[in-house]
């Protein structure tokens, strides 16, 4: 439905039915003086084509990876979106990012949400998922309230090779509640097995995030039946691009799946925003932040869909939430589940499988330039970090000189690291584009 503005006439009948005679008098509260000073320094008015010049100029000051071929991953990759996304996406019925709060009326959306949360569990091979959340970051704080209510204890275990992003969103959470965060070692230690001689009696959940930060594949088996055996929950978070091909973390018995779904069809958008997937065993889902969605039917037999659960304060006893968050990313959960029907497993482990080849391939040539070489010795999905002869962010500078999106600068984050970069190989990359990287990386300082 489109935007209809009112009219002279529309404003005069609602300024006589709240008894003023002008929009101005609105206004008579406030003191004269401050009024005076009210008044807006703002360019003169523009006609609707100049306004759209004027809004393209200044886009196109913005290096994106629409214009430009990006290696940065860190948490938002440039994969490609098929056009039957934004169709779906843009119908009027669906064009909000809200959720309804009269959510019968809403069957359309119920649905979509009831099969996004159906395609999030096949996927992680989990029992349940949720409505979504904000993000991958604010479901993993969500995750860490979870596991403290469940076990009733109050120590996690989060390494550096969880996205630093993350971490820091746990923090924030948890900063005025008695959870304590716990450091287990440097991030140049990438054992996932070394993990579990910090898990003692107290550690209500073990945090693991696969592929890590740094783009490495490990077991996670071991870390699970470790958590497990003292008590604790594996919280995982994942790429759901990955589930293309890794074992998904049900089949390694993770208790709470966290992750973000940007991957799934959504685009950068200069970092946001982005949809939170969360999924968990069924016997907790009384514990689960947000809403589930289920289908049921009504008094005639027909089928139907209604929010099941919300464990916020609103709509249960107070002191057994187990959080306030409200709300849940509606129109990116919508995106998510159409790129999912529209790519299928197959597709799903196509893109998965170009992907590793592609980063793979990049990963060689760099390797063998002189001064570079890769950090760690393990193997990798689609990011990888390299040791470069001179600081990261030198080299950034000078692959965008040359209309390229270089990689992230890991001394921003990890002491120590200035001369590592992450980079990222998606899809979309081209051999051309790969081979452009390498030969404006071979460049001497």
């Amino acid at each position: 439905m489109p935007f209809i503005p009112n009219t002279n006439a529309d404003r005069a009948a609602m300024l006589t039915t709240i008894g003023v005679e002008s929009v101005a008098d609105l206004f008579n509260d406030i003191p004269s003086s401050l009024l005076a000073h009210a008044s807006l320094d703002l360019p003169p008015a523009l006609s609707e084509l100049e306004l759209y010049q004027q809004a393209d100029a200044l886009a196109a000051q913005n290096d994106s990876g629409a214009r430009m071929p990006s290696f940065l991953g860190a948490g938002c990759y440039d994969h490609f979106v098929p056009s039957i996304v934004r169709h779906v996406m843009m119908r009027g019925e669906f064009l909000t990012a809200y959720t309804p709060y009269q959510a019968e009326a809403s069957q359309g959306t119920l649905q979509v949400i009831y099969e996004f949360q159906s395609l999030i569990a096949e996927l992680t091979g989990m029992e349940l998922a949720n409505a979504s959340l904000y993000d991958g970051a604010s479901g993993l704080a969500e995750a860490v309230l979870m596991a403290t209510a469940i076990t009733g204890r109050n120590r996690v275990l989060i390494p550096p090779t969880v996205h630093p992003n993350y971490r820091r969103v746990v923090e924030s959470y948890c900063q005025s509640l008695p959870i304590q965060i716990v450091d287990v070692g440097p991030a140049a230690s990438q054992s996932a097995v070394d993990l579990a001689s910090f898990l003692d009696d107290s550690t209500a959940a073990l945090v693991v995030q696969q592929p890590n930060f740094f783009g490495i594949i490990e077991d996670m088996q071991p870390l699970a039946e470790a958590a497990h055996a003292k008590g604790a929950l594996l919280i995982a978070v994942v790429n759901p691009m990955t589930l293309g091909l890794l074992k998904p973390p049900g089949e390694y018995d993770a208790d709470i799946v966290v992750g973000e779904g940007q991957p799934l069809g959504i685009a950068m958008s200069l970092g946001g925003p982005g949809v939170g997937l969360f999924a968990c065993k069924k016997k907790f889902a009384r514990y689960a932040p947000g809403r589930i969605v289920g289908a049921t039917t009504d008094a005639a037999g027909r089928r139907g869909f209604v929010l099941t659960l919300q464990t916020r304060e609103q709509h249960i006893r107070r002191e057994k939430a187990t959080s306030n968050i409200c709300t849940n990313q509606g129109l990116f959960a919508l995106a998510a589940g159409t790129y999912l029907n529209a790519m299928g497993p197959s597709g799903l482990r196509q893109i998965a499988n170009l992907c590793v080849q592609k980063t793979h391939y990049a990963a060689e040539r760099i390797a063998a330039l002189p001064g570079y070489s890769l950090a760690f010795d393990a193997p990798f999905f689609h990011e990888f970090v390299v040791r470069c002869p001179w600081p990261a962010r030198e080299i950034n500078a000078k692959l965008h000189e040359q209309g390229i999106i270089g990689g992230c600068d890991l001394g921003r984050d990890y002491p120590g690291m200035d001369d590592c970069m992450l980079l990222c190989v998606t899809e979309k990359r081209t051999k051309a584009e790969i081979d452009g990287l390498v030969a404006a990386m071979s460049v001497q300082r």
